[in-house]
């Protein structure tokens, strides 16, 4: 199978990136204000990722009904009016001043952010091959790396400049900024108006045995790398001791492995599903990541000196990031008409795995220590190892005709 992109494939998926990028720079911000927020005022570590989770809560279960809605209306619109949403609730973190403040906003925030991958999955299946899709569904994943590996530098400067406070308003007006860009620059193919009069066949989806394979794994992976998104920085921090702009610097690297690794996946199970089918080509890179992720983790807690303590975290997190590309890409193939819902379901199951780490894993590390809480995550992506090899990538799911799929309405 070969495949060839145009300048506007590189164009509208340099535009996806980049909303990625700054959908995690918004929702990874309040981490690195958190130490700040904290002492202003007297927040415990695990009041602090019960916010941490609110945002997950409400950003889990609007997953799957804004996929739906993006099958449904088209991704321009849906995208549109959730990433203002989310550029106000952004700005409003400013006003907050207790915890169930900050929770409150957060979760209305989750809520807006919800859309914004399932919606750019709508992209990818209307417009790309499917032997690229792994491929600009890492490189949009890879967008989020890049937000997160440049928020604790830049926001951590924002804040240093005009108060922790207002840096949340810059931030929210940038956000607005790109959300316009993608109005004028995006345009929705033309609905089916058969798509549009049926309802999203839940109780098939949710009941496909590969579906629901893909979306555990999927949590069990997810859990893994929230811990990195939302306590690595407090860990070079107050474990690690480093101080904040080593710490900074040290949560950068990580994250910039992530931006580096996550299309780096995609291109190779895009290459090797080319050569050797969808099945190898997804599993192959899928399984070997995790496994990979693992084994640093489990070296990165050791104890080691600070720079091989950082190298081995970073490939940690880079290895899993690795499979992004595989685990979206067999999620739009499976899902045929039904994408947005599809990629919605297994996002619901990464992010209830992501929701589970910031409030989990400072009562892990509370009882047991941080050493404990980090191998931990070893175990759930070991487990998503092998429930990734029990999904079948090359398996669509069949819409009976009484809820017969037609052709992807809009994207």
């Amino acid at each position: 199978m070969k495949h060839s992109l145009t300048p506007t494939h590189f164009s509208l998926t340099a535009l996806m990136v980049t909303l990625s990028a700054i959908s995690y720079f918004d929702r990874t911000a309040l981490s690195i204000a958190a130490p700040t927020v904290m002492k202003e005022f007297g927040f415990s570590e695990v009041s602090m990722g019960t916010v941490f989770s609110a945002f997950l809560l409400t950003y889990t279960l609007f997953m799957s009904p804004g996929g739906s809605v993006v099958d449904r209306f088209g991704a321009r619109i849906v995208l549109t009016v959730a990433g203002l949403g989310a550029a106000l609730f952004t700005g409003l973190l400013s006003l907050c001043s207790t915890i169930a403040s900050f929770a409150g906003v957060r979760l209305v925030f989750g809520a807006f952010t919800a859309p914004i991958y399932t919606a750019c999955a709508r992209v990818t299946s209307a417009r790309f091959p499917v032997t690229a899709q792994a491929a600009v569904q890492a490189a949009i994943m890879g967008g989020s790396a890049l937000g997160a590996a440049f928020s604790p530098i830049v926001f951590a400067k924002l804040m240093t400049a005009v108060g922790w406070r207002m840096a949340f308003w810059v931030a929210a007006v940038i956000t607005a900024v790109l959300i316009a860009v993608w109005y004028v620059s995006i345009r929705d193919t033309p609905r089916s108006p058969s798509r549009q009069a049926r309802s999203t066949p839940w109780r098939l989806l949710l009941t496909d045995i590969n579906m629901l394979r893909l979306t555990v794994s999927y949590f069990l992976v997810n859990y893994f790398e929230y811990i990195f998104f939302y306590w690595m920085y407090y860990y070079f921090v107050e474990i690690r001791k480093l101080g904040a702009d080593r710490s900074a610097f040290a949560t950068t690297i990580l994250f910039l492995t992530m931006t580096v690794m996550t299309p780096l996946g995609g291109w190779l199970s895009d290459r090797l599903a080319a050569t050797y089918g969808l099945r190898f080509g997804r599993r192959a890179v899928a399984m070997t990541g995790m496994t990979l992720s693992a084994l640093f983790l489990y070296l990165g807690a050791a104890g080691y000196s600070v720079p091989v303590t950082i190298a081995l975290l970073s490939l940690a997190l880079g290895c899993c990031a690795c499979c992004e590309g595989p685990f979206w890409a067999t999620a739009i193939h499976i899902g045929g008409a039904e994408v947005g819902a599809t990629s919605g379901i297994m996002n619901t199951g990464g992010n209830l795995g992501g929701m589970l780490a910031p409030f989990l894993t400072p009562l892990i590390a509370s009882r047991y220590g941080w050493t404990a809480a980090l191998l931990f995550g070893c175990a759930m992506v070991l487990l998503s190892v092998v429930t990734f090899y029990l999904i079948d990538p090359e398996k669509k799911i069949v819409i009976t005709p009484a809820g017969a799929a037609a052709a992807p309405s809009s994207v």
